[in-house]
């Protein structure tokens, strides 16, 4: 049997254990509760018991005690692995293989497909969401409120200022550039928080929500954070441990990472204090990528090409994840619904999910995705799969890229000055790359050419894939989303 082979037969073998104990204690255990807290484009390198020079106190002690997903991926882009996570399926089931959604796009996550609040509320679970949304908000029918969530505190796009919680954008059908408040209570636009970090203002809202809760009643509080996403921005206070830092931008992240592993102590104390922590299932992830303007790498010298790239190895992704099950394979974000369906009320018929760990990428919002140069000499050009789409696929210890992979060139770790370790560039880029990552963290030895058995079965495997994925749904911006020079972003269809 391959090594792929024996990996899903793992998983199988796991399921049916997990399975049969749960059969046993479902119908003695209450639902437990459910705390999902999302942060937003945190490195490898940027956690405490990762040797990083950053402290994270909260976290380590977390994921010590639960389990350490280290082989976890999400999408590289935040709509993408939020897709995922709030519908169990894959970003090519639901037209969404592309890149974010843009404040005037008129476009949401489809509504004909059943979110994870909407199913959790079914089986009996309040519903609470505090964060970024970040998955369409065109029109009422897209908003978190209408999509399973009893509450609702945060911001509907991305990238906003985390005192001012002002999104900019240009809105070019219009010519112009809007900067606009994107802060939501409920449906209604939150105008009294100028000022209040985002990363304190939210972990609030969740205590707040903690604590109010009816603990006879499961609940399922979702807390997608802001951090440590850019702009990079941090109360002073939050800096002083890390004066020897150099690297200002460094030292801001390292700040903003601490503040968020604040946050994450903070709804972690209050869920012990209110009596809801023993039967409680936390999973902290990030959702995407790290990107902060290039300064979260790993322990190596150069671990980071570009955001949109689809990094693994030491990246792989920098998600970690703290979950009641062990498990050392890989798995994907989406895994998530399945699992807490097997955990909370053991309902699976209505669970799409898919257990293969795979990314296909539509067109960026900026510039074309094209074949790279020569790839009309390429011994793959001509295979079932269309090597110019943005793809990655991996299985076992294999990671194979089609189409446009990334940067070509490593972003040195801030503070190292060595002579092995500054900006450094890649090899040409192919349109067929392939990788052992688990030899190669560092993705800086492409194989293909050894291994082309290994690259004919992985594009096969990235065909069947591609014959069951729906069109890309990426329009064009509105000019009908301008909110004005005084109003918010919000719904407008």
């Amino acid at each position: 049997m391959t090594r792929d082979g024996k990996s899903q037969a793992a998983f199988w073998i796991l399921a049916a254990g997990l399975l049969s104990v749960l059969t046993g204690l479902v119908s003695a255990v209450r639902p437990p509760h459910i705390v999902f807290i999302l942060a937003d484009d945190l490195g490898w390198y940027d956690v405490g018991y990762h040797s990083s020079e950053i402290r994270t106190p909260n976290l380590d002690r977390l994921s010590a005690q639960g389990v350490r997903l280290e082989n976890y991926y999400v999408q590289p882009v935040c709509t993408p692995s939020r897709n995922q996570l709030m519908t169990g399926r894959y970003q090519i089931h639901t037209g969404m293989q592309h890149q974010i959604i843009w404040p005037c796009q008129p476009y949401c996550v489809p509504l004909d497909e059943k979110l994870l609040p909407q199913l959790l509320k079914e089986a009996g679970y309040d519903t609470h969401m505090v964060g970024k949304w970040h998955l369409g908000m065109y029109k009422k029918d897209c908003l978190p409120t209408r999509r399973g969530f009893d509450t609702y505190f945060g911001y509907l796009t991305g990238s906003e200022d985390y005192f001012t919680h002002e999104r900019c954008y240009n809105i070019a059908p219009l010519n112009l550039t809007r900067c606009a408040l994107d802060l939501r209570d409920g449906e209604e636009v939150a105008t009294a928080y100028k000022g209040d970090y985002s990363t304190e203002l939210f972990s609030q809202r969740a205590v707040g929500v903690i604590k109010k809760h009816n603990s006879s009643k499961p609940l399922f509080l979702y807390v997608a954070l802001q951090a440590v996403h850019s702009p990079l921005q941090v109360p002073e206070r939050y800096l002083a441990p890390y004066s020897f830092i150099e690297d200002r931008h460094r030292r801001l992240y390292a700040g903003m990472v601490s503040a968020m592993d604040e946050a994450v102590g903070n709804i972690s104390l209050a869920l012990q204090q209110e009596g809801l922590w023993d039967n409680t299932v936390l999973v902290f992830s990030t959702g995407t990528q790290t990107y902060a303007n290039l300064q979260n790498q790993t322990q190596k010298c150069g671990v980071l090409r570009c955001r949109s790239s689809v990094p693994s190895g030491l990246h792989r992704h920098p998600q970690k994840g703290l979950c009641v099950c062990r498990w050392s394979d890989i798995l994907w974000v989406n895994v998530f619904l399945m699992f807490f369906f097997f955990v909370c009320f053991w309902k699976v018929d209505e669970v799409k999910y898919q257990l293969h760990c795979l990314l296909l990428a539509g067109p960026g919002r900026r510039s074309r995705l094209t074949l790279a140069r020569g790839v009309a000499e390429d011994r793959w050009a001509k295979s079932g799969f269309n090597v110019s789409i943005h793809a990655a696929i991996r299985s076992s210890n294999w990671k194979l890229l089609t189409g446009y992979p990334g940067c070509e060139v490593w972003f040195p770790r801030p503070g190292d000055n060595g002579s092995d370790c500054g900006l450094s560039k890649l090899d040409p880029l192919k349109p067929i790359m392939l990788f052992d990552v688990e030899k190669d963290p560092e993705e800086r030895n492409e194989v293909s050419a050894q291994f082309p058995s290994v690259v004919d079965y992985l594009l096969t495997r990235l065909q069947e894939h591609q014959k069951t994925a729906l069109p890309i749904n990426y329009p064009d911006d509105d000019p009908k989303c301008d909110p004005g020079p005084t109003r918010a972003w919000g719904p407008w269809a």
